[in-house]
């Protein structure tokens, strides 16, 4: 990696000890790097969760090696991979989709590897912790100047599968991605799909809101603030994305929702 000093970053759903555990294997291989843990409270097998953090944190981080492990296949047949992008990062991680929104938003995939090289795991391999294993150690030996070429062999990452909005004149509905730690629900849709349906929307536009089992009236609004203690909106969140929220409370609860799931917009009547 460019620098004096190797940069690596974790983002994990582990918790903090088997975080900290990944965190030593890179110390150990890696002495010399900075070694930052993103986060290790991403909602457990919550993979577009962790994959949409990476692609909203990466880009604000210095040029590195980052690790993103929400790995329910943990074991399986799926594949361990480094995947190298235009900005010049490695992504360290399961073959999920986890890696390929930050990729893209990192100048895109130039090339990936599956982590099949013995010299650069651990002496023993377990079948349900490759972040100790196999991903903290690839990712220090890229650190410290190991060609992505030297793991293993190319491969095509997967995409990350989520359904896309349906967009229709009068008519948006919106995947939920995942929901944030205030319960807002992040939707798999940004501002052109709203635009797209509904044309130019000035803030305080009602919008009629139907999600499974229930109905009724949301406003678009700038921020929070722009409605009353309780009461719900649909925003642009800090990723770009729309959102459903309460302020000061939690849409998820208020509307009995979660991922998978999905909520349409219409003009309200």
């Amino acid at each position: 990696m460019p620098g004096s000093r190797p940069f690596v970053s974790l983002a994990t759903d582990f918790g903090a000890a088997y975080t900290g555990i990944c965190a030593g294997v890179v110390y150990s291989i890696a002495p010399g790097a900075t070694v930052l843990v993103l986060s290790d409270e991403i909602t457990p097998y919550a993979i577009a969760e962790g994959a949409m953090l990476l692609r909203q944190a990466l880009p604000y981080f210095p040029v590195g090696v980052h690790v993103g492990i929400v790995d329910p296949g943990v074991g399986t047949r799926r594949r361990p991979v480094a995947v190298e992008t235009g900005r010049g990062d490695v992504l360290v991680g399961p073959d999920n989709g986890l890696l390929v929104p930050a990729a893209e938003a990192l100048g895109g995939v130039v090339r990936a590897h599956v982590l099949e090289n013995a010299a650069y795991r651990l002496p023993s391999v377990s079948t349900s912790f490759h972040g100790r294993d196999v991903f903290s150690p690839a990712a220090a030996h890229i650190a410290v100047g190991v060609d992505v070429a030297e793991l293993g062999p190319p491969a095509e990452p997967l995409p990350l599968d989520v359904p896309a909005p349906a967009v229709s004149p009068g008519e948006l509905t919106a995947p939920i991605l995942y929901t944030d730690r205030f319960g807002s629900l992040i939707l798999n849709a940004g501002p052109d799909d709203l635009r797209a349906a509904f044309g130019p929307l000035a803030y305080g536009t009602p919008l009629e809101l139907w999600v499974p089992g229930d109905a009724g009236r949301v406003t678009f609004e700038e921020t929070f603030g722009a409605v009353a203690p309780g009461e719900p909106l649909v925003w642009v969140d800090s990723s770009g994305r729309l959102g459903l929220a309460v302020n000061q409370g939690s849409a998820a609860d208020r509307f009995g929702l979660g991922e998978p799931g999905a909520v349409t917009l219409r003009p309200a009547g």
